[in-house]
Formats: structure tokens, sequence, C-alpha cells
């Protein structure tokens, strides 16, 4: 039946299971959930956000405070009248229309149109503030502003589900709006939409409940084709951090707004919500043409500015965060602002100390303007990568680029931005060939160059450093081949002109180190070795090459020390043990001392008497006496590991002495707990140990062995 004033022509059905609102006013209010979702003006339901939390707008707080005192508001539904009427304002300033749609999805103006049919709003169905049942998310508890006259008085809305009205028939519904007893102030009683499994009222079951059928309402929704439910819940499972599912959820919506022209309206407010949840999951590019969809969609929306302005400041890129800031205003985007200027500040003095070669200052910058705010930049990473590389930490330039974060900008085109002159991906990739080059991974560099000319094939940088690049890696190439074939001279000529374009590559100096000891060029090959150590103090194959050389040239104090340093870094490794046994032999040799009673190798050997004893501990070195019993039970799973260590330390002397067998020496060292262990260094005690792990006793064992 008609009403007067309705539109005619179409057939009107009351909706299934809600006896309050007719269809167009329902769906208009599915609009205004804004407490509940996750780009609300509420700040509470940001703080699971990843980023900063996203500052309100001026106006919104002073159209909080204008609302307070209207008994049928509610903490979600403030945004209607006053702050659709600055929305407008706002909106023919700028040469728009009136009756715009704002940011948080809901309508603007008191009788604006109907969101779902196209009907404009009929007379005696006035909807105040932004629409009837307005849910807020605050606190647990749930109200909504007071019916308009015409309303179903309470009663009507049954637990069953049917609803009940003159001159209707009853319907069922595949969900019941079940009549709750919290403390809102709808009038009638807390209504939880979707029954038990959904929004919960009051503090009755609160988070508990949610925890238990949160999954299950999810699956509801998901099959679900009624769009305030669906955002519902998804708006629940993004307050409960399960971002991934409130994705899939927040996907769902688009759908429906996609394939339902009645729904359409409200596409920007749910691509706004999946924004947020990107962002929850980390997934910073995606997000960002989320965000960018919601600005085609709808152009002076606020919160997709703002998010925008926060995930560019979050990339590191600064002239597209202004560009969104310069939208909303300083004022109005103060924290984004704030960040904004520090951000610049350290990214103009990183750029200033690169040019001037100052690595140590474009670090600590770097550093700096990641810590203010550009923690998601693989461009400022690639930065501190690059300062590294310069510095001589090559393994820890390795690890900054492998932590950088991997950003599609195929996305969005504005994540590709320059970058110290280059396009940001480029930079990256020139940075990982330099350090591929330093490392000796020329194939993955020349690769990583041409990936770099590929994005961005006009730079004169990119260019000449993908040509430095695939030279040295030729040189290298050609000085293996002649090496290889036993053309030592060749070679070493190969690898120098490989360090005319590359001066700082350690891989070319250690090579042509080897090619010089072929020659006999111990004094050239030690050269060699100690630049490329200088670059890459923990190039193994450059302290084992130099250590040779000294080996060859006697000079043995300095061999002695690089073998110390080689078992440190290599304990398992027995030629290195070997080597640096017979340096310390000749050096003892070289200085006169007595080198008869020092041995390589061997096993433990077992003392019975004070004065074996005495003898064993004074022997030049170190002297690691294990203190056993046979019966014992630690014993038992000790003794092959000592077994193991003096097989690997060839240079200590292993001591064994059996309690049971000879109780005077345990009496007169005060042993009385086994497995116990006393390291001797030239006859003076230097540690002991009682019941150590295996991991405290070699590491004991590896230093005192090795100590001076």
């Amino acid at each position: 039946m008609s009403r007067p004033g309705e539109l005619t022509g179409r057939t009107q059905r009351p909706h299934p299971g809600v006896g309050v609102e007719p269809p167009s006013g329902r769906f208009q209010s599915a609009l205004a959930l804004d407490a509940n979702k996750p780009d609300s003006k509420v700040s509470a339901l940001d703080l699971g956000s990843p980023v900063s939390p996203l500052q309100p707008r001026a106006a919104s707080a002073a159209v909080t405070n204008t609302n307070t005192s209207s008994s049928s508001s509610s903490s979600g539904s403030f945004t209607g009248k006053t702050r659709a009427s600055a929305a407008a304002a706002r909106n023919l300033a700028s040469g728009g229309a009136p009756g715009r749609r704002n940011h948080s999805g809901e309508l603007s103006g008191e009788s604006s149109p109907t969101a779902f049919d196209g009907r404009g709003s009929r007379p005696g169905h006035h909807r105040t503030g932004s629409g009837p049942l307005i849910y807020s998310g605050n606190g647990g508890s749930s109200s909504a502003s007071s019916p308009v006259t015409n309303a179903l008085p309470a009663g009507n809305i049954c637990p069953s589900g049917i609803i009940g009205k003159t001159g209707m028939i009853a319907q069922k519904t595949p969900r019941s709006d079940v009549l709750g007893s919290g403390t809102g102030n709808y009038g009638h009683g807390s209504i939880m939409r979707g029954g038990a499994g959904g929004a919960v009222s009051g503090k009755v079951g609160g988070d508990a409940v949610m925890g238990n059928l949160g999954d299950s309402a999810a699956r509801r929704a998901m099959a679900s084709s009624d769009l305030q439910e669906v955002t519902r819940v998804a708006n629940e499972q993004y307050k409960r951090e399960q971002f991934a599912e409130a994705l899939r959820l927040y996907d769902r919506a688009i759908a429906l707004c996609q394939h339902n022209a009645a729904y359409r309206s409200s596409l920007a407010s749910c691509r706004s919500n999946r924004a947020a949840a990107l962002m929850g999951l980390g997934r910073l590019g995606e997000a960002v043409k989320e965000c960018e969809e919601v600005v085609h969609l709808d152009p002076v929306n606020d919160r997709a500015h703002q998010r925008l302005a926060s995930l560019y400041i979050r990339l590191g890129q600064v002239d597209n965060a202004k560009r969104h800031i310069n939208f909303g205003g300083q004022q109005s985007y103060a924290l984004e602002f704030q960040k904004l200027q520090v951000l610049e500040r350290h990214l103009g003095k990183c750029m200033d100390s690169r040019k001037l070669g100052d690595w140590k200052s474009a670090l600590r910058e770097a550093d700096a303007a990641i810590a203010a705010g550009a923690d998601s930049s693989p461009s400022l990473i690639a930065s501190r990568a690059e300062a590294l590389l310069h510095l001589h930490q090559l393994d820890e330039a390795d690890s900054a680029l492998l932590s950088a974060p991997k950003f599609n900008t195929s996305f969005s085109p504005s994540l590709q931005t320059k970058f110290f002159g280059m396009l940001s991906d480029s930079y990256i990739y020139i940075v990982q060939a330099q350090v591929d080059m330093a490392l000796g991974r020329f194939e993955n560099a020349v690769a990583m160059a041409e990936k770099a000319r590929q994005i961005d094939p006009t730079n004169k940088d990119v260019t000449a450093i993908l040509n430095s690049v695939r030279s040295v890696s030729r040189a290298r190439a050609q000085g293996n081949e002649f090496f290889k074939s036993g053309y030592f001279a060749e070679a070493c000529m190969a690898y120098g002109e490989g360090l005319k374009y590359d001066p700082s590559n350690s891989v070319l100096h250690c090579n042509r180190a080897a090619c010089r000891s072929k020659l006999g060029q111990w004094e050239k090959a030690v050269e060699d070795c100690n630049e490329a150590l200088r670059i890459h103090p923990s190039y193994t194959k450059a302290l084992l090459r130099r250590a040779a050389s000294y080996v060859k040239l006697e000079r043995w104090a300095e061999a002695v020390r690089d073998y110390e340093a080689l078992r440190k870094e290599l304990p398992g490794d027995t030629e290195v043990a070997e080597a640096l046994f017979h340096a310390q032999v000749a050096l003892k040799t070289s200085r006169g001392e007595e080198v008869s009673n020092m041995k390589f190798g061997g096993e433990v050997e077992e003392i019975t008497s004070m004065e074996q004893f005495q003898a064993a501990i004074s022997l030049p070195g170190a002297s690691v006496v294990y203190f056993m019993a046979p019966s014992n039970q630690q014993c038992t799973q000790m003794s092959p590991f000592v077994d193991a260590l003096c097989t690997q330390n060839p240079s200590a002397n292993f001591l064994k002495v059996n309690l049971h067998e000879s109780p005077a020496i345990a009496k007169a060292e005060n042993v009385r707990i086994v497995p116990s262990f006393k390291i001797y260094k030239d006859g003076m005690k230097m540690k002991e140990m009682i019941c150590p792990s295996q991991k405290v006793l070699e590491v004991s064992v590896r230093h005192y062995s090795i100590l001076h």
C-alpha cells in the first residue's frame, strides 16, 4: 500500500527482520556506521594500526561538542548535519555541488537522497543526523539515535525474527534481530544485529563472546548479500586485529558494491576500509593503491588523503606526502606535517653528505630519517647499505638490503619516485649491484645493474655504474681463466685491469695476491691481502693468503697472529690448527726458546702422579686438565667431547686425571666434584670450571689455546 508522499509505481515490501525503517532508510543508515569503521574519526579504532594514528580534523572536534547535548545522538552519529554542512561549504567553495557525500561514507545533509534505490526522501520519513540505528564502537556498548515518529513501537520486534504489523504479512528472515537488555539509548533495549553471533551489547559476554563467535560470524558474513552486515562483521574483525579476515570481508563488501547498483555509492567507504586492513597487514604498497582509488572515487575524501600522507611518510616519499598534506592543511594534518618536516630535513642532510662522500654522516642521517617515521622506505634502507658499503662494512650492508621491504611499484606509479637523482627502484638495484660486486657475486651484480638500466634507461649515473660492473666482471672472468691455465702473470694483469674500474674490490685484490704468491712475489701478495682486508675485514680467504705469505717471508709473529685469528673463525679446521702449531714452533725457535716438549695432535694424556702432573702443566702453551670418574654418568657423556676437542686444538695439551686411581692429585688440587676442568698456561692456572656445558668448555679451550 502506498503512503502520502511516497513514489508510486513500485510495490513497497518491508525488509525482512527490520520493522523500524523502510529499505531506503536502512540502507542509508548502513553508510553512517562511522564509529564501527576503521576509517572512523573515533581514534580508538585506529589503535591497532601499524602506522601512527591518523588525527581527526579540527572541524570534527567542533561538531562533537555541538552534538553532545542531544539526547538522541550517539558517539557514532555526530557527523550528521553540522559536519555535512562544513563539508558542503568546503565543496561549494571549491566549485562543487552541495549535498556531496563526505569522506566517512555517511550522507551529508538531513534530507539527502537515499543512497541505494535512487529515490528522494519521502514526506513523513524524515531521518535526523546520519539516520537511525547508528551503532557506537566505544566501550563495548551499543547505542542508536532515537527513531522517528512513525517507527514501530517496542514489542513489534520479536525475538523469533517475525515482524508483526497491521496490514503486513509476517516474514521470516535468515538472521534474527534480537532485543537485548543492554544500556543503549535507543529506547527499546539494545539491538544486537545478527542474533547471538553478532555485535555484543553492553559488557555481558563482551570480548569472550566475540572471541568464540567471531569466526562463525565471519563465515556467515562472507555468504551474506547484506552490505551492512558484511561491513559490520568486517569492522569487528578489524578491531580484533584480525586484519586478514577483515580484508576478506571488505573484499566481499566491495564485490557487493560493484555488482549492485544500489550499493555503488558506498564503494569509496568500503575501499577506504580495505586500505586500513592492508595497512594492518603491512602491505603498504597495496594500501597506497587502494587509497588512490578512494581519492579517484571521491576527490575530497579527507581520510584517504590523510592516510596517503601517512603512508608516503612511511615510504620516505616527501613530495607525495606533501601533496596530500596540502589538501587537508598543515593544521588539520598536524602530526603528519610535523613528521614530514623532520623527515625532509634529515633527507636533505643525507643527500648533502652523500655528495661530499661523508659516509658516516650519510649513515647517521639515513638512520635518523628512518627513526623520524620513514620506517618502511626501501630507498632509505638502500641508502644505509650504500653508506655501510663505503665504510667497508660489507656484511652489514648485505644484511640491510636483505631486510628492506619489497614493494611492487606496479600497484601504483606514484611509488616510483626520484631518489638521489635516480628512480627509486633503479637506485635500489644499483646499490645491490655494488654490494654484490664487493662480495664477489659478479654475475648477480651485472643482473642487478641491468635491471636498474631497464627501469631508468636515460640516467647517466646508472649507465656509468652498469658499464663499470660489466668491465670488472669481464676482467675477473678473464683472470680466472688465465689462473686455471697456469698463466699467472697474465691473470695478474687481468685482475689489475678490473681494479682500474673498481679500486675497492676486495675480491680482485685477493685474486691478484694468489697470482703473486704463485710467482713468488710474497711482499706484493701481502700488500694485496692488506688492501683486501682493509676493504673487507672479515675476508677469511685474504687472511689465509696473507698468513701463508708471512710464513714464506719467515715473519713468524705476523703468521702466528693471522693463524690465531683464523682459529677463532675456523675452530674445526685442522689444517689451520696445524699451520698455527708450526708457526708457533718456528716463532719460539727464532727466539731461542725450548720447543722439544711441544707436540701437535695426539690423544688425551692420562696423569697418574703429582710429578707427572706438575711437569705436564708446565709445558709451553695451554694445558687442559680433565678431572673425571669412569662411574660418573656426566663424565661418560663428556669424555668423547674432550677427545674431539683434543683433535680440534692440537696446540693445547689435554690431560686426564682419574679421581679413583689418583686421589692424591685430586686432593692436592681440591677437586671434589666431577667433571671438573682446569686450564693452565705455562704452569699458571688460568681458569677452573665445574660441570661446564660443552659450549662453555669449547669456547674456553679455544680462547686459552691461542692466547699468547
